[in-house]
């Protein structure tokens, strides 16, 4: 194909928009580079009448949050039948929902931190003290709360006493409805990306994540708080661990094309499954490129041959 067309879609108005739009940013030079033929557009009201009148090969969705990794957006697409980069509509669904995925890892045989679901209506209905006394009761003091449904590290706390819970409920509520309480893992955080060109996918090198605090949306967005490893300084056999986990959630959630999976190693080196995302970021400080450059890839040509790949073997 000698001259791939391909809109790229970055935006919408989820807390995420910034980061998508910086993401829809590099990858159109990284296409243009590539020579494809790229445009940019924003998810808004003209959207659908771009997609009429488009004349493109293929639409790489790189909306973070809701909408772009709901699966609703790639409805959208498949309604139109215009031909797209990533997982299909329901694969995105069960990734989105954290609850869901790590169901479907533990049926996988994985192991991911045990963990409650709560809405915020539940609280107000029951209250929040004895539900939290509960929570700290069954599954310890050290917890991490996060929203059910979000990427970017927003409304997530990390919880070392339970008398910081209520706080931290307060927190992820201003980030959507549902809250996912979790058992904290110690250990070393990784983030394991596969990718797809065709031949079935291939793990890249883990990225090690280091901060002087939580790994919370400034430290992933503002350089100098975090330090990256890759490959991570980790064992040939941890290593082969995460990369196995990453291939595996990809698989078992029927993913396709391009994933990342974040996890924490533990003092054994077993590996914990966190949460997958269809739509990794891909900004200048974003993980998905540190391992593909870890790996060799160049970054034009890497995703110029994902949208060959996608456009020669289109989702069914």
């Amino acid at each position: 194909m000698a001259n791939p067309k391909v809109l790229i879609l970055a935006g919408g108005l989820s807390h995420e928009r910034d980061v998508s739009l910086r993401s829809g940013r590099r990858v159109a030079e990284a296409l243009r580079e590539a020579g494809c033929l790229v445009q940019e557009s924003d998810l808004d009201s003209r959207l659908m009448e771009k997609l009429a009148s488009a004349d493109v090969d293929l639409v790489w969705p790189l909306l973070h949050g809701a909408l772009g990794e709901d699966g609703s957006v790639r409805d959208v697409l498949e309604l139109a039948g215009i031909p797209y980069l990533g997982s299909d509509p329901r694969s995105a669904r069960a990734a989105w929902n954290k609850a869901v995925a790590k169901t479907i890892i533990r049926r996988a045989g994985l192991a991911t931190p045990d963990y409650v679901t709560f809405p915020q209506s539940l609280f107000r209905e029951l209250g929040a003290a004895p539900l939290l006394e509960l929570v700290a009761r069954s599954l310890g003091s050290e917890l991490v709360v996060k929203p059910l449904h979000g990427g970017s590290a927003l409304g997530i706390t990390q919880v070392e006493d339970a008398d910081e819970l209520p706080r931290a409920m307060m927190d992820c509520f201003a980030y959507g409805e549902i809250a996912l309480i979790e058992r904290s893992v110690a250990g070393v955080e990784l983030a394991v990306s596969v990718v797809d060109l065709g031949s079935g996918p291939v793990a890249l090198p883990a990225v090690e994540v280091v901060t002087d605090g939580p790994y919370d949306y400034d430290a992933r967005y503002n350089p100098g708080r975090t330090e990256f490893f890759t490959p991570a300084r980790i064992s040939a056999a941890v290593s082969d661990a995460a990369a196995a986990m990453a291939l595996t959630a990809h698989d078992a959630l029927g993913l396709a094309r391009i994933s990342r999976t974040d996890m924490i190693v533990d003092a054994s080196g077993v590996p914990w499954f966190l949460e997958v995302n269809v739509a990794p970021g891909m900004q200048e400080t974003s993980l998905f490129p540190q391992a593909a450059l870890a790996a060799g890839h160049q970054l034009p040509a890497l995703y110029r041959a994902l949208v060959e790949a996608s456009i020669a073997s289109p989702l069914p």
